[in-house]
């Protein structure tokens, strides 16, 4: 075998483990059922994050919630907040959102940072909107909202098995404390 045909064959084996790797490492994308129909009526104001899969923004903090209101233009005022017990002091994060498909549907897309947004999909809720499964676009995003800062643990079992049926680490799980 000549030289040229080597490097051929070198060069096509590092592109097929390179793709091989890409496949393995990336993201894995959500396509959740959403909540359909949805009501945002019912949806809007406070709720207590019970817990959540920890990321940068919300990592140390406690007594998170989520205010959601409408904004005049149509779209969602989204007020985040969370107190840091490390520097002893309340962060906050005002975003927006605004849905995929329509206001019938679950599925909406939220920023806190300009033109850049995430999914954030309603794919589980109670029928009196006190509890709620959440998650984004990929399996690294997932919350569990109430109403108040605790769930009965049939919904909590519920929601917890859904989202290992939908591939999450529930494991992973960080139980906001109150």
């Amino acid at each position: 075998m000549n030289i040229d045909k080597k490097k051929s064959l070198l060069l096509l084996a590092a592109v097929a483990l390179g793709t091989v790797a890409y496949n393995a490492l990336k993201p894995v994308i959500s396509r959740p059922d959403v909540v359909d129909p949805f009501d945002l009526d019912k949806y809007l104001g406070k709720w207590f994050e019970i817990a959540r899969l920890d990321f940068r923004w919300e990592k140390g903090l406690s007594q998170v919630s989520a205010e959601y209101s409408k904004n005049k233009n149509g779209t969602i005022r989204v007020n985040n907040q969370g107190y840091s017990e490390e520097k002893e002091q309340w962060k906050q994060s005002i975003g927006r959102a605004k849905f995929v498909n329509g206001p019938h549907e679950g599925a909406l897309k939220v920023s806190f940072f300009g033109p850049f947004y995430n999914g954030y999909n309603i794919v589980k809720i109670t029928p009196d909107y006190k509890y709620a499964l959440i998650f984004g676009d990929n399996l690294d995003y997932m919350w569990i909202l109430g109403r108040d800062t605790t769930i009965p643990e049939k919904i909590r079992n519920e929601f917890l098995t859904y989202a290992l049926q939908c591939g999450y680490e529930t494991g992973n799980l960080v139980w906001t404390k109150h």
